[in-house]
């Protein structure tokens, strides 16, 4: 059995010798790395000041039915760039079967149909890392970090 691993690369005007995404997720997999594919949402304001308050009830209520189906796995707000005030910013972490369903959960944000938020949709490749989970049975507790 042969340990070679081939890789593909492209070019474009943007990126220069870096492997395709399909190629490298099937190295990452040969050199067992996890390779799981997720989808990252950048969510940041877009409407005027008012719009995303009032889209926020919805926004969460779709959050909650994503998780209760298994698609969102992580989502929450995140800081300005000196991590010292909120700028409406968020983070959203999808598991979705390709780029388009990941892009068509994101558009069915209310947050986003509604255009009080835009996003930017990226594909994420979790290959290491480690979460723990510790569940209380007698507290009925459960906490992850």
């Amino acid at each position: 059995m042969s340990n070679n691993i081939d890789i593909i690369f492209i070019h474009t005007s943007e990126v220069s010798s870096m492997p395709a995404w399909v190629a490298y997720k099937e190295v990452a997999r040969k050199r067992g790395a996890l390779a799981l594919e997720l989808f990252a949402v950048e969510s940041v304001p877009a409407g005027g000041p008012a719009s995303v308050p009032e889209n926020l009830e919805k926004h969460l209520a779709y959050q909650r039915e994503l998780e209760s189906k298994g698609t969102l796995v992580l989502a929450g707000p995140v800081s300005n760039a000196a991590g010292d005030m909120m700028e409406g910013a968020g983070l959203i972490i999808y598991r979705a079967a390709s780029l388009a369903e990941a892009r068509a959960i994101a558009d069915a944000d209310p947050m986003h149909a509604s255009g009080a938020r835009t996003y930017s949709l990226r594909r994420w490749l979790i290959n290491e890392g480690s979460l723990t989970i510790s569940v209380g049975l007698s507290t009925k507790t459960v906490s992850l970090s």
